[in-house]
């Protein structure tokens, strides 16, 4: 079978969905693999590369499309709401589509892809269990995020991080706050440490009290507790707005004394709970910085404006989405691997393998036959569930 790579055609995105590094593994279990001029350059990787490793490289995205039996990409239609209808017209019934999809966001753009015929897997619902952790393309982009979210905060914040004494005296060192100790905001706890700050962390899940303080960070406990703090995958549950309330009025002392806040508390499918008020971001001090990863789901602070920086009672806020775009050559290098092996997972020996019987297989299949047909998209939706084949 051939494998498709186009460009990615959001807007400022760099990454590309297959890296030169895996032509080779993907060679072994019989997949070709074709990639659209230009692919790669932003990410560090020239056609030249492909080339050599063995893949093919076509002049233009259309001659992709085409040609591939299997179409992988970072950003999807679904996940890409600026340019990804314009690959519908390119897609044709039976081709595989595998990437990020965003499931849970707008059924409109998965039922347009089921009436372009195509087999489409989202990335997002890989099943977080061992079999599964080396397709996990969500938490590679998770990780990123978690490190370039200190970076961005440690470059904007007018003081540095660590504690330095020097002839002209010790310099205090910054104190940060991580909200959200998924794979996001632990990556986060592990950097702001490695550049010196002291750093705590809070999240409603009893259990990442041990992840955090295994990674050198202060655990903040809170006097209230989460009803099901987390659901089968290792996600956190929504909570009531009571709950909200109580851990805002708790948090609201631990965030006026942090120079930094990095926020990542997201529920999938939801809009993002508001955890930092207007209130506790007027208690901050002058300069302090807040990075909210929540952003592109409504934000945790209430005064992020997603897609942007803003600056509001001299505090700088920071909603930026696609923080993942921003180191594309070892983002790529991670999604690629994650595709890689759910390729081979998926097609065997270069045949497809729809076995509904394996979970990894059955979660992250969205759209088949011209339908969605996903059980947890489809309650999720509230449509109503297939009948038994």
């Amino acid at each position: 079978m051939i494998v498709g790579v186009p460009k990615e055609s959001f807007p400022g995105e760099r990454r590309v969905a297959l890296v030169p590094l895996v032509v080779p593994a993907l060679a072994k279990s019989k997949l070709q693999v074709v990639v659209e001029s230009g692919a790669g350059i932003e990410a560090g990787f020239p056609d030249a590369e492909y080339t050599a490793k063995g893949a093919k490289v076509l002049p233009n995205r259309a001659a992709v499309f085409s040609t591939a039996d299997v179409i992988v990409q970072v950003l999807c239609h679904g996940s890409n709401d600026a340019t990804g209808a314009a690959d519908l017209p390119l897609l044709r019934k039976g081709q595989i589509l595998i990437g990020f999809l965003r499931p849970l966001g707008a059924v409109k753009t998965l039922e347009e892809l089921a009436a372009a015929g195509v087999t489409a897997f989202s990335v997002e619902l890989m099943p977080r269990t061992t079999r599964a952790q080396s397709m996990d393309a969500l938490s590679s982009m998770a990780t990123i995020c978690g490190y370039k979210a200190v970076l961005v905060a440690a470059d904007i914040l007018p003081r540095m991080f660590p504690m330095l004494t020097t002839a002209a005296g010790t310099i205090t060192p910054a104190r940060a706050l991580i909200i959200g100790a998924g794979v996001a905001g632990l990556q986060a706890i592990a950097t702001a440490r490695r550049l010196g700050a002291v750093t705590s962390a809070y999240d409603m899940r009893p259990a990442a009290k041990e992840q955090v303080e295994s990674l050198g960070g202060r655990f903040v406990e809170l006097p209230i507790e989460a009803k099901d703090a987390q659901d089968a995958r290792g996600y956190a549950r929504a909570q009531d707005d009571t709950f909200y309330q109580k851990q805002r009025e708790l948090l609201g002392r631990v965030v006026a004394e942090s120079d930094v806040v990095i926020t990542a508390a997201v529920i999938p499918g939801k809009k993002s709970p508001v955890l930092v008020t207007r209130d506790m971001v007027e208690k901050m001090a002058p300069g302090s910085v807040i990075v909210d990863l929540a952003a592109e789901r409504g934000g945790n602070c209430e005064l992020t404006r997603p897609g942007e920086k803003v600056v509001e009672h001299g505090v700088t806020i920071v909603g930026w989405f696609n923080i993942g775009s921003t180191l594309p050559s070892h983002a790529s290098q991670l999604y690629a691997r994650n595709i890689s092996s759910f390729l081979s997972h998926l097609i065997p020996g270069g045949e497809l393998r729809l076995n509904l019987e394996d979970e990894i297989i059955r979660e992250t299949l969205v759209i088949r036959d011209g339908q969605i047909v996903n059980a947890r998209v489809r309650e999720f939706f509230k449509l109503p569930a297939l009948a038994p084949v």
